[in-house]
């Protein structure tokens, strides 16, 4: 057996809900709280959700005896499964209340299996379910737990069984995608639990299972012999995939039940908003953490179809995402719902970590939309940014055209002037000589000067004269200046150097671009713009708007923005 700190396994995990947890409430915890919880730590491989197909026709649902669910993980290296890392998940502090009191009601077996045998069996179009390209693939898993009769070489010859005929034999099961074998770890043997073997066999969905190459795999003489001299007892089931967990929470269906309740994680970062005379539509608020270790917090809020389009919206830098919350009400409005809206706070809003050691650049924040499409397991989206978030979209337009299939810039251009660093210096130089800090953190942060400033250069004068717009212009003040000033410095930087002109003339995908008449000489740079990109485009120019026509103009902005996207 290789060493504990590099064996290989996997995480698999029986449930059955008690009579009396109603089923919304057990989809809601497991796929928004517990399963990204654990797709969150750097050692476990992926996670799915799996639902028994073999229950008596006679039952509805699984008993404790027979299951209902399975859930597998896999894992890099076991032994992290009994560090801290791991087995803080499930006890207080981290464990939530919501999670105590729902496992209470569930019944629970959890394994841990080590790989005897991992990738080496599969078919030649097998696909790796987690990649997000596979999203919505189905899956069949024939799980076999085999314990064996004492003696020596039973291991032996069941391997040798399985490696010389019973896989060559399945493989030619139609259907037939990989067989992976394990048996009961050693983290396992130790709390006294029996060696079993455990066979997993994944087919498609359309698959030959109980047919002519099935039965012949299955009834050889050396068949036969494995199960009458080797085999103690044997166990089978089978499975079709359910979900597929990523590292965020984004299942918005289960919000939409009666049964589900408001939660939120321990530490805040999480809380989900289920439908209700005051939520028109399910919400989640949660984070997405990227390779680099930057942590994106984000609202996900829209149509509960989990294939319904996402539109994923990017900031200018110093705000957060609370500049979209008009515009996303009346774009949920307008387009019935039809959209899952995602809007997230980009790096620089919080002083980046130290693993975070490549500077900011509008590369590296477009890199971070995919990085939010792979969580939420998005295969395409729209975007639409604003200022440095425009910069980004055009960027994610022209770079990833198979994955951001629309796009709007506002309020950007489309490469960086020359004059750039000396002016953001000298902002930067305001903020340092207020030297204000916040009052919860003592982080130093952007400051009164340098916000007036900003949103007096941001809005039309006009709408300083509108009391509920004044209002929102007051809160977008607040937000400039409790932005962190370090994530300030290294957000900036995004602004000191790109240009995409060369690569716009190229583009055959779907973009817009639109700007705040206000919004000084951008109307007619961003002309130049639009008919630079491929054949040209539409520039929509918002009146008695500036540099954030989302908070000026929610409704025009909205309603061109669902045009556009159809």
């Amino acid at each position: 057996m290789a060493s504990p700190s590099t064996t290989r396994g996997i995480l698999y995990v029986t449930m059955q809900p008690k009579e009396g947890l109603p089923p919304a409430q057990f989809h809601d915890w497991y796929n928004n709280e517990h399963g990204p919880g654990r797709l969150r730590l750097s050692f476990c491989q992926n996670g799915f959700r799996y639902r028994a197909n073999d229950l008596p026709v006679s039952s509805s649902t699984g008993t404790e005896e027979q299951p209902e669910w399975m859930a597998i993980y896999d894992i890099d290296d076991m032994d992290f499964l009994t560090k801290d890392v791991y087995t803080c998940l499930r006890k207080a502090p981290v464990q939530s209340q919501r999670e105590r009191d729902t496992m209470k009601k569930i019944h629970v077996d959890r394994r841990f299996y080590d790989v005897v045998v991992g990738d080496e069996w599969k078919a030649d179009d097998f696909k790796v379910l987690e990649e997000v390209q596979n999203e919505g693939e189905g899956n069949v898993l024939v799980a076999v737990y085999l314990s064996l009769k004492d003696g020596e070489g039973k291991e032996e010859e069941l391997a040798k069984w399985y490696r010389e005929e019973h896989v060559p034999l399945l493989s030619k099961v139609p259907g037939w995608r990989r067989t992976r074998r394990f048996v009961t770890s050693y983290l396992d043997l130790q709390e006294g639990r029996e060696k079993v073997y455990l066979a997993l066999h994944e087919y498609a969905p359309q698959n030959g299972l109980g047919g002519a190459e099935f039965k012949k795999a299955t009834s050889t003489v050396w068949n036969d012999k494995i199960y009458e001299s080797v085999v103690a007892s044997k166990r089978r089931r089978v499975y079709d995939l359910y979900y597929t967990f990523g590292p965020a929470p984004r299942d918005l269906q289960t919000l939409t039940s009666p049964d589900t309740f408001p939660a939120e994680s321990t530490d805040g970062a999480t809380k989900t908003y289920p439908t209700s005379s005051d939520q028109a539509t399910p919400a989640i608020e949660s984070f997405i953490t990227t390779a680099d270790g930057v942590n994106l917090p984000y609202r996900l809020e829209g149509s509960s179809d989990p294939n319904a389009p996402l539109l994923i919206l990017a900031n200018s830098i110093l705000v957060e995402y609370g500049i979209w919350d008009d515009f996303v009400q009346t774009f949920l409005q307008v387009t019935n719902n039809k959209y899952r809206v995602l809007r997230y706070n980009t790096r620089g809003r919080t002083a980046l970590p130290s693993s975070a050691n490549e500077a900011v650049t509008v590369e590296k924040l477009t890199s971070d939309i995919i990085t939010i499409m792979d969580a939420l397991r998005a295969k395409t989206a729209s975007v639409v940014g604003v200022s440095l978030g425009g910069a980004t979209a055009l960027c994610a337009g022209l770079t990833y055209p198979l994955r951001v299939t629309a796009f709007v810039g506002c309020d950007t251009n489309s490469f960086a002037p020359e004059s750039n660093p000396k002016a953001w210096g000298e902002r930067i130089a305001v903020a340092e000589k207020e030297g204000l800090k916040s009052s919860s953190t003592s982080e130093p942060i952007v400051g009164n000067e340098l916000a007036e400033m900003t949103t007096r250069r941001w809005f039309v004068k006009d709408s300083y004269d509108d009391a509920d717009l004044a209002k929102k212009i007051a809160r977008v003040n607040e937000m400039v200046k409790t932005n962190s000033l370090q994530g300030f410095k290294d957000g900036v930087k995004a602004l000191y150097q790109y240009d995409f002109r060369d690569r716009m003339g190229a583009y055959k995908g779907k973009g817009a671009f639109l700007v705040g008449a206000g919004d000084g000489v951008l109307p007619k740079t961003m002309q130049g713009m639009a008919d630079s990109l491929g054949s040209g485009v539409d520039l929509k120019i918002i009146d008695k708007a500036g540099h954030l026509p989302m908070v000026e103009q929610p409704r025009e902005v909205a309603e061109f923005v669902a045009k556009f996207l159809g």
